[in-house]
């Protein structure tokens, strides 16, 4: 599982690179007059046409937002949680996007979130199958001896 972690997490991180190239290609050559009227001129002041990720709301990314408590149960809990918000994400983008190019990578991302949601479940059910089971809330066995 450590793997599989590791290699989503990397991946991950792949997917921010392939958004922040599609922001990129479809803002670099942005009129200013387009730039004001697409309400892009506020972001455009603080980071031209420069990919800074942000939530839609102008919330920027940081490592931050990542959740780690430190125990497994709780840590894959989160894992499952991001994947499925960044699912609606991908979904919410689909309703919007008319760019059949812009919508093929947000696909291919989509689909890239439901494999992990998957992988991260089945990574759940095995440390649950591998930990004490008659405790309501299993242990962690590095702590918890």
């Amino acid at each position: 599982m450590a793997h599989e972690t590791s290699s989503t997490g990397t991946e991950e991180l792949g997917h921010l690179e392939m958004v922040g190239t599609i922001v990129h290609q479809l803002t670099r050559d942005l009129t200013e007059e387009q730039i004001r009227a697409g309400g892009y001129d506020t972001y455009f002041v603080d980071r031209t046409a420069g990919v800074y990720p942000t939530s839609a709301s102008g919330f920027p990314w940081s490592a931050a937002s990542m959740a780690v408590k430190g125990d497994l149960i709780a840590d894959l809990t989160e894992d499952l949680a991001a994947e499925q918000k960044a699912r609606v994400t991908y979904d919410n983008i689909l309703r919007l996007s008319d760019d059949p190019d812009v919508s093929d990578v947000i696909k291919f991302l989509r689909a890239r979130e439901v494999v992990h949601f998957q992988r991260f479940g089945e990574g759940l059910r095995l440390a649950k199958d591998k930990m004490n089971e008659k405790n309501v809330y299993y242990v962690n066995p590095s702590f918890d001896k």
